[in-house]
């Protein structure tokens, strides 16, 4: 690994990753939109090749081949830490969540598992080898995507947060399950609120109730931080990918929603901490 080892609190968001059919496309995609190099790691037994996206010798993401005959929707999928995979994986099934994939050993990966909330968000949950991971979620200040305590290298994941129907019925499965402190974010009365582990703000739960943003159901969005909101939106679409959301301004910086060209949809940042 070329990032140094970390201890994540368990429920800290602390790595992405993609499952494409097109991996070549997909990288030089990625590449030339985050300035990402690529490593080849040997990923799960059975589960094709992996990339490994790397941003000033630091490895913030993984991206790994589908099998041609499954034909999955594509999502960028959210980590969260565990210092005990096998025990999260019951704790999640015991509190109405589902594990589809796992626990299983990933080599470099440490000891991993896919699982969905009773909404049906799909999330992963990592019990990584000497505690490596990447920083995501661990640079976060604030309650809201992009809230970064300081500027990070464009192409950097910043930010997790939870879209679904009503963030407080979500928020009680993410508290049972990983100890969060479960705060309101938004004092308007905003369907929103901020997962918490001692003390600092690790993600954001958001409802949108039946509006449009249930279209893609419950799901987890990773925030990628950017130099320039606007620049980045126009060069995904230059790349093969579109627009979903033009760049608004929020609390915590300019924000666009995007997908690449094979449809994962991600959010990018510039931060107002910038």
């Amino acid at each position: 690994m070329t990032e140094a080892a970390i201890r994540h609190t368990p429920g800290t968001p602390c790595w992405v990753s993609l499952m494409v059919h097109g991996l070549g496309a997909t990288r030089d995609f990625y590449g030339a939109l985050f300035g990402w190099k690529f490593v080849r790691v040997p990923g799960p037994e059975g589960m094709g090749a992996h990339l490994r996206g790397v941003l000033d010798g630091a490895e913030v993401a993984d991206i790994g081949q589908l099998a041609p005959e499954r034909r999955l929707p594509l999502a960028w999928t959210t980590y969260l830490a565990t210092d005990d995979a096998d025990a999260t994986a019951e704790s999640i099934r015991c509190c109405g969540g589902t594990v589809g994939v796992g626990p299983l050993d990933a080599g470099v990966d440490g000891r991993v598992a896919l699982a969905s909330d009773p909404a049906g968000a799909v999330f992963g949950i990592r019990q990584a080898q000497s505690g490596t991971g990447t920083g995501t979620g661990t640079v976060s200040a604030g309650a809201g995507a992009g809230a970064v305590a300081g500027a990070v290298p464009h192409g950097t994941p910043v930010w997790n947060e939870l879209l679904t129907h009503e963030a407080a019925w979500a928020g009680t499965f993410y508290r049972s399950v990983f100890g969060y402190d479960v705060a309101p974010t938004d004092p308007a009365g905003a369907d929103k609120l901020t997962l918490r582990l001692d003390g600092r703000a690790v993600a954001t739960l958001r409802g949108v109730g039946e509006g449009p943003g249930r279209s893609r159901g419950s799901h987890w969005m990773t925030y990628f931080e950017v130099d320039d909101t606007d620049a980045a939106a126009l060069r995904v679409a230059e790349l093969g990918g579109h627009l979903i959301d033009p760049p608004w301004e929020t609390a915590a910086g300019r924000v666009a929603t995007v997908a690449d060209p094979e449809g994962a949809v991600f959010s990018v940042v510039r931060s107002a901490a910038r």
